[in-house]
């Protein structure tokens, strides 16, 4: 689920913590980089949850429905089958799913008020009223729930609920969604574990990320002063934190990384400190590991291997 320049970023922050902490230790940053690990992946099944619990006031609404006196149209033909389907059915059943719910309390994490107010607001919308209106397949409730979860990711309600019980909603967002897209998609599935697949593979978060988090810290110094001619008149004390943590990471990952291209990490490490470092330190960023790259090069210490990988 997670991707390279995810466990960058995740590196980068623990790099920051250890500048402003110093009483971190190098076993406590690993550590706190496989608890950052597993809440990337808390947060996709916080998602699985939430919106599970987001259908099921459908069955609330279908019971205030059928207590009208006078119920409408749209009252006379609403069933609860957003959440009443056989695809939804594989989530609930499945004893491992709930005990991670359970283990997290995710129940006691989130407000029900506010999940009727998603549903209200999306159950007013023309997509979920044709939905309603007609017999559903199995590709029907798929798209009613990809469509939910449309919804719920452009609500700032929503976002709200993820974000102020996981502070990494925002870094991990866009991979979260993704993930969770093929979670509906591969609904009904005949794996009742069929989410665990989403746990990120080792050769991201291990093979690269805990060896990239490693190696930074074990050749700190010596990073430093293959950098320190680069910089010109800049005073490697005076840099910006997130720079400094950037451009060591980059120099690791250059000569340590033999199957990634110099200039994929330039372009990475380039987006990262565009993201969240100052204004201007995309460009400095930039500037100094395109000069490091040429010096590794002419220092014939670029030794990439693999197809395509020599470098220019």
């Amino acid at each position: 689920m997670l991707s390279r320049r995810s466990v960058r970023i995740k590196v980068m922050q623990l790099f920051y913590a250890l500048r402003t902490d110093e009483s971190l230790t190098q076993r406590m940053i690993q550590k706190r980089y496989w608890d950052s690990i597993d809440m990337s992946y808390e947060v996709l099944i916080y998602n699985i949850y939430i919106v599970l619990n987001i259908i099921k006031i459908a069955q609330e609404d279908f019971t205030k429905r059928n207590k009208k006196h006078l119920p409408t149209d749209a009252d006379k033909i609403f069933t609860a089958k957003i959440y009443e389907n056989n695809l939804i059915d594989r989530l609930i059943k499945s004893k491992e799913l709930q005990e991670f719910f359970e283990k997290k309390e995710f129940n006691s994490s989130s407000d029900i008020d506010h999940l009727k107010t998603i549903y209200s607001d999306f159950s007013k919308s023309a997509f979920y009223i044709d939905y309603l209106a007609k017999e559903s397949s199995d590709q029907d409730h798929v798209d009613i729930l990809l469509e939910l979860y449309r919804y719920c990711r452009k609500s700032e309600l929503y976002n709200d609920i993820i974000g102020d019980k996981y502070l990494n909603w925002l870094d991990d967002k866009s991979l979260v969604i993704g993930a969770m897209k093929k979670v509906i998609k591969a609904l009904p599935s005949s794996d009742i574990k069929f989410y665990e697949e989403f746990y990120p593979d080792d050769e991201t978060i291990k093979e690269y990320g805990e060896e990239l988090l490693n190696q930074t810290y074990n050749n700190d110094k010596q990073l430093l002063e293959i950098i320190k001619p680069i910089l010109s008149n800049w005073d490697p004390d005076r840099l910006a934190i997130l720079d400094m943590a950037l451009l060591k990471m980059a120099a690791c990952e250059m000569l340590n990384f033999s199957s990634i291209p110099a200039k994929v990490t330039i372009n990475e490490y380039v987006e990262v400190a565009k993201a969240y470092s100052t204004e201007k330190s995309k460009e400095f960023v930039n500037g100094v590991l395109d000069n490091l790259m040429k010096k590794l090069q002419s220092e014939d210490k670029l030794n990439k291997k693999g197809r395509g990988l020599k470098e220019d």
